[in-house]
């Protein structure tokens, strides 16, 4: 049995820190792990700036409320678990999710929690597990299934590398040039034939 694991943002949804970024005015929240690997490093600016402008859980999911999949992205994962089945792997929280799971028909999702406290500030955040991604598919082998794998940032790459067939999508060139092991894509369809090219069943497109 095959499945396909894919990365949430920047693959199916928009940047949620990103939109959040561009209807704040704050630049700093840009950052994701596009530009910087260490997860732990980019959540902890994170908190830093929310904390710094008194910004709370309710202002980012009221954001995240007017937000859709990128455009070809429902009519893609429902393509996908035609053919597969298929898990959502993101480093996105589950206080952040449930809008975007909703349009994109509640595939099944593996991410983290925030901590908030009373008063709606967010103040920690809770990790799955260390290197969630990679240990999913790790763990998904054990149970003998083919794993392929799609995501777009740094963060991703260990999944990716642990996958049977790992894709790049819609990643930025410093990704792609920091990991030419890896076929990159930038539009769905060309997504759908190296999903189709990786397996191992006769699949048509």
């Amino acid at each position: 049995m095959e499945l396909a694991c894919l990365d949430l943002e920047g693959v199916l949804v928009p940047e949620i820190w990103i939109e959040f970024a561009q209807r704040t005015g704050i630049d700093a929240l840009r950052a994701t792990t596009r530009d910087i690997p260490d997860y732990d490093v980019l959540m902890k600016q994170r908190l830093a700036i929310l904390d710094q402008h008194n910004l709370k859980i309710d202002d980012i999911q009221d954001v995240i409320a007017g937000l859709s999949p990128l455009p070809g992205a429902i009519e893609f994962i429902n393509w996908l678990r035609e053919r597969f089945q298929v898990i959502i792997l993101s480093d996105t929280f589950y206080e952040f999710s449930e809008p975007l799971m909703r349009q994109l028909g509640w595939p099944t999702l593996f991410c983290h929690r925030l901590i908030t406290d009373d008063a709606g500030r967010v103040v920690d955040y809770k990790l799955r597990q260390k290197d969630p991604k990679r240990a999913s598919v790790k763990a998904l082998h054990s149970l003998n299934y083919r794993v392929i794998a799609a995501g777009d940032s740094y963060n991703d790459t260990t999944m990716l590398s642990e996958a049977d067939v790992g894709i790049l999508f819609h990643a930025p060139q410093n990704v792609i040039d920091e990991f030419p092991q890896f076929t990159a894509v930038q539009e769905f369809d060309e997504l759908k034939r190296e999903f189709l090219k990786a397996s191992n069943r006769e699949l048509i497109l």
